[in-house]
C-alpha cells in the first residue's frame, strides 16, 4: 500500500519527531476529517508499507533521519516555489530549501524526487515574466537532481478566497503561455513538465497531464510493478492515486495566503497546542466515542515483474 503523509499538512517540516516515533511505534492513528468519532488504525512497517508520499516545503528536519525511512520506498514533492514572506510566512529561504531537496534526491534517487512550482497565480509583483524567468533560474538548479516538476494554477476555494481576497485566476491565455514556455525549458534541464489537475488544456504544447503521483510514479520510484486498486483521484480532473492520509487539516504552520488545507491562522494555532509527538494521533489523542477501525493493508508489489 502507499502511506500518504502530505495532502493535509506538511509532516516533514513540522512534525517529524511525530512521525518517526510512529514509524518506531509501529502504527499511526488518523481521524476522518469529516467524521471524527470515525479513527482508521495504519499500521507502520515496510511488510504491508511499499512507499511512503512526502509533499514538503521543507525537508530538512526529516534529513538527519533518512536512515530510519531506508526501509521502505519513498516518494517526495518539494514545493518551492518564487513568492516572498508576504505569501508564505513561514517558508525557509528558498536557496536553502534547493540545497536541502539537492540533498534529498542524493540521498534517496533521482526518481524518487519531484519538484512542485505550484500554484502559480499573477500579480503586479509576480507577473507572467517574473515566472517565466525565475522558473528557468530554478530549473537549472535543479537540473540533475529531478526528472519531474508539476505545476497548477491557483483555485479560488472558499478557504483560499478568505485568506487570500486579492488572489485572481490566470487567464486562458497566461495559462498557455507558461505551459509551452515551462515546457520548453523542461526539455532544456531533461525535466518533464506535468500539469496536477489541469485537465488536458496544456498537452498540445508539450504539458504531461496524466497526473502527477500516478501508479506509474511510485514504480518508477520503487523500480518494479505494483498491483495496484482501481481508485479515483480527489478532484474529477486529478489522475492521481493519493493512498491513505495519515495528515490532518488546520495543521500547517507555514500559513500560505493560497493554501487549500487551513481554515485560517486561528485554528492552526489552536491545533498546533494540542499537538503531541508521543501521540498516536497527529492532533490530541483518544476521545470518548472513538470507533478505531483497523485498516486493511497489504502490499501491492509484483516481484515477479522488476522495472530495469
Amino acid at each position: 500500500m502507499i502511506l500518504q503523509t502530505g495532502m493535509r499538512t506538511d509532516i516533514p517540516a513540522f512534525y517529524s519527531r511525530w512521525f518517526l516515533n510512529r514509524i518506531k511505534e509501529g502504527y499511526v492513528l488518523v481521524r476522518n476529517p469529516y467524521n471524527p468519532s470515525a479513527v482508521t488504525k495504519y499500521r507502520i512497517n515496510p511488510e504491508v508499507v511499499d512507499l511512503i508520499a512526502f509533499c514538503t516545503k521543507n525537508p530538512a528536519p526529516m534529513l538527519p533521519h533518512m536512515d530510519t525511512l531506508k526501509p521502505y520506498g519513498q516518494y517526495w514533492f518539494v514545493t518551492i516555489t518564487p513568492y516572498g514572506k508576504e505569501i508564505e510566512p513561514n517558508v525557509p529561504d528558498k536557496a536553502k530549501v534547493i540545497e536541502d531537496f539537492k540533498t534529498l534526491s542524493k540521498t534517496v534517487g533521482i526518481d524518487s524526487v519531484g519538484w512542485r512550482y505550484d500554484p502559480i497565480f499573477i500579480s503586479e509583483k509576480y507577473s507572467l515574466d517574473f515566472h517565466l524567468e525565475t522558473f528557468e533560474k530554478m530549473a537549472g538548479e535543479l537540473c540533475g537532481y529531478t526528472h519531474t516538476c508539476v505545476i497548477s494554477f491557483i483555485d479560488l476555494y472558499k478557504k483560499v478566497i478568505n485568506n487570500f481576497p486579492q488572489a485572481i485566476e490566470v487567464n486562458k491565455t497566461e495559462r498557455i503561455k507558461i505551459g509551452k514556455t515551462f515546457a520548453d525549458i523542461g526539455k532544456k534541464y531533461n525535466i518533464t513538465i506535468k500539469a496536477c489537475a489541469e485537465g488536458d488544456e496544456l498537452k498540445p504544447y508539450g504539458v504531461d497531464c496524466d497526473g502527477c503521483l500516478t501508479q506509474g510514479t511510485y514504480e518508477t520510484a520503487l523500480h518494479t510493478k505494483l498491483n495496484m486498486p482501481k481508485r479515483k483521484g480527489q478532484r474529477s480532473a486529478c489522475a492521481c492515486f493519493f493512498g491513505n492520509d495519515i495528515g490532518a487539516y488546520d495543521t500547517c504552520k507555514h500559513l500560505c495566503k493560497y493554501c487549500y488545507a487551513n481554515t485560517n491562522p486561528k485554528a492552526v494555532l489552536q491545533n498546533s497546542k494540542r499537538h503531541n509527538p508521543n501521540s498516536p494521533f497527529l492532533i490530541g489523542s483518544h476521545m470518548p466515542g472513538d470507533k478505531i477501525r483497523e485498516a486493511k493493508q497489504e502490499s501491492w508489489i509484483d516481484n515477479q515483474l522488476i522495472l530495469g
